[in-house]
């Protein structure tokens, strides 16, 4: 479903409540033999009772880290959601995917198995994969759908906030070519790891898919190709092209409104706006 308008249309920021609160916590990775800084979002009622809750995984873009999303608009919508979320930090350009040649840089496995197996066993979740979901920004876009499609036992509703979900046009940015190789040298590498590539084995179904992207975002062109893979495969999603760029500003918008597709997913059983 493809949506066009302005995003203050359809994002309800409520209220900013300050009850939410943060952690900071060390996630070991045996995979990469380094402990990752994480920033966990409780809601305010996580503080008495034994409630079990949801949680939503949020992905940094490049040049972030777990502390990216600590703003008064997450902490509200953790509160008003009554979910957990989890930031966890990507080691700024590490595309969250584990390098083909670099093996110091395994992200996908960390997120979805070390983090959430953590996440799990400490943390009072419910651990279902109808539970969870995954969304990011730019980077954290590209590696919420690509981990939630390598994944899909994990995760059940993805919000990709302007995601660099084909990595192919940019064979110079934000040290893509550390992750994967040169495109040059490695061209099956940078098709195999590029989101587009996996979503054309997406069936109806397998997740509840919201994407926003704005209208002069320079990552316009490969979030409209994403959008038609999955038109031409009959995958039912959302498409939001609205006006904006690759801003701060839009994503603070787009937001809430992942925090409400998300959620809706979680009571219903589908994502909806």
């Amino acid at each position: 479903m493809k949506i066009r308008f302005t995003l203050m249309m359809i994002a309800s920021m409520a209220f900013i409540s300050q009850a939410a609160t943060v952690q900071q916590i060390q996630v070991h990775s045996d995979a990469m033999n380094k402990d990752v800084p994480v920033s966990v979002i409780f809601p305010e009622s996580y503080k008495s009772g034994d409630t079990r809750y949801p949680v939503i995984y949020m992905l940094h873009g490049a040049g972030g880290n777990h502390t990216t999303f600590l703003s008064p608009i997450t902490l509200g919508m953790v509160d008003q959601y009554n979910v957990i979320a989890i930031c966890p930090d990507g080691a700024r350009t590490s595309w969250w995917l584990d390098s083909p040649i670099d093996p110091t840089m395994k992200y996908e496995t960390f997120v979805a198995k070390e983090l959430v197996a953590y996440v799990d066993k400490n943390l009072r979740t419910l651990a279902q994969r109808e539970k969870r979901g995954i969304t990011g920004g730019s980077m954290g876009g590209h590696g919420a759908c690509y981990v939630a499609f390598k994944n899909k036992a994990v995760f059940g509703a993805i919000g990709n906030i302007y995601g660099g979900v084909d990595m192919r046009p940019f064979p110079e940015n934000w040290d893509i070519k550390l992750r994967l190789g040169t495109q040059k040298d490695n061209p099956k590498n940078w098709e195999d790891f590029s989101v587009v590539t996996l979503a054309k084995e997406v069936k109806d179904g397998d997740f509840a898919i919201l994407t926003m992207v704005g209208n002069k975002d320079f990552f316009l062109g490969v979030n409209r190709a994403f959008n038609q893979i999955l038109q031409n495969n009959n995958v039912q999603h959302y498409y939001i092209e609205a006006k904006g760029a690759h801003t701060h500003e839009f994503a603070a918008e787009a937001i809430p409104v992942m925090f409400r597709f998300i959620t809706t997913y979680f009571t219903e059983g589908k994502g909806h706006l």
